[in-house]
């Protein structure tokens, strides 16, 4: 138990637990702090280097920390620069893509017109080959059709005098030829054009054996060939011979004929494999002429009748001519005669006019008549006015 002033606490008393208690913390503490100062002490004696160290460790943190700001500076520098970089190259090759892009459209669109363009042409082609082909097709259905023809002797015939007469009537005016024209020895000639003497009217002749051409022309083997070429020989050269016969008539019809071919093809082989035959037909007086040089052959006619129909009309022009130089010398002679009227007439009229003015000059007289004696006035000599004869 304690006793404090007059009151005694027992130490099972709370309240000198909490004191002894508390005492004892206090103590507790109080030598704590007085361990804290002097470790503190010692702690100062040690920390003093630590402290530079730490302060020269502040300053590199310092140096760093600048660094650092501007390393970020830097960083920030080049990331603005890479950022515009990469802007100006996103832009530049958001152009690029757009040239190429607008090339490519530009490419594509002409690529498309042009392939539309030719698509058109091919078309335009296809129809025109087409078309050639339907000409060929009726062009082929003609060549049998005239293959045909030239088959039958009669028909061939009909067409060689069909040929000759649409050229002859687009050459010559209808007047001047006849066609299928009867000779004075009784043979019909296909044509006969009237040309004046000379040389007098000249016969065409179309009935060409065309029977020896094809066969020539079917030959395929070097016998037949020759046979063939040797059979048109002896087939031109008769008929040549033939029209030499008919139609050369001595002072009826010219000293030479025509023997028209309706093939130029024919002519051509003629001119080109059968150089005898032809001068053949120059030695009978026929002329073997082809539907072009048988144009050529009838414009040359065509002049030939005109100039002869100028000359026959000469004398009638000269004959006009007369009469209108005698109407002429009337028309003279009656101007003369009315040149001499008009002549009269003036004198008559001068002479009128005269007369009227003696008239006025007496009128004028009689207006200032007084009855004093008028001397007497010569008489005037009265003109006569001439008779027209």
């Amino acid at each position: 138990m304690i006793r404090i002033g007059e009151t005694d606490y027992a130490f099972t008393d709370p309240i000198v637990l909490l004191t002894l208690a508390g005492s004892a913390v206090t103590v507790f503490v109080f030598e704590l702090l007085i361990m804290s100062v002097r470790r503190a002490c010692q702690s100062a004696a040690l920390m003093a280097p630590l402290a530079q160290n730490i302060d020269a460790l502040g300053q590199r943190v310092q140096s760093l920390s600048d660094g650092q700001h501007q390393l970020a500076g830097g960083l920030t520098h080049v990331s603005e620069a890479q950022a515009a970089s990469q802007a100006n190259m996103l832009k530049l090759m958001e152009q690029r893509l757009a040239d190429v892009s607008s090339k490519m459209t530009e490419n594509l669109q002409g690529t498309s017109t042009r392939t539309a363009q030719s698509l058109g042409e091919l078309q335009q082609r296809l129809k025109t080959i087409d078309k050639a082909q339907a000409n060929i097709e009726k062009l082929s259905g003609d060549v049998l059709s005239l293959q045909d023809i030239l088959s039958n002797k009669q028909t061939r015939g009909a067409f060689g005098e069909i040929q000759l007469n649409d050229i002859v009537s687009k050459a010559l005016p209808s007047d001047s030829y006849t066609m299928q024209a009867t000779l004075s020895n009784g043979k019909r000639a296909d044509c006969l054009i009237h040309l004046p003497n000379p040389p007098g009217p000249i016969v065409i002749d179309s009935k060409f054996p065309l029977e020896a051409y094809e066969s020539l022309r079917n030959a395929t083997t070097d016998r037949e060939i020759a046979d063939a070429g040797r059979n048109m020989r002896v087939a031109v050269r008769a008929h040549i011979k033939a029209i030499s016969e008919r139609y050369i008539l001595d002072g009826e019809t010219a000293d030479g004929a025509l023997m028209f071919l309706p093939s130029e093809a024919v002519y051509a082989e003629l001119h080109a494999n059968y150089p005898e035959v032809v001068r053949d037909g120059f030695n009978a007086r026929v002329w073997i002429v082809s539907p072009t040089t048988c144009m050529a052959t009838l414009n040359t006619m065509r002049a030939i009748l005109k100039d002869a129909r100028m000359r026959e009309q000469a004398g009638a022009i000269r004959k006009a001519l007369r009469l209108l130089h005698r109407d002429m010398e009337l028309v003279v002679e009656r101007v003369q005669k009315l040149d001499t009227h008009f002549n009269q007439a003036r004198a008559d009229l001068d002479g009128i006019g005269t007369a009227a003015e003696r008239a006025g000059k007496r009128a004028s007289k009689l207006d200032n008549f007084d009855f004093e004696e008028i001397a007497p006035e010569p008489i005037a000599e009265v003109v006569r006015l001439a008779r027209e004869d």
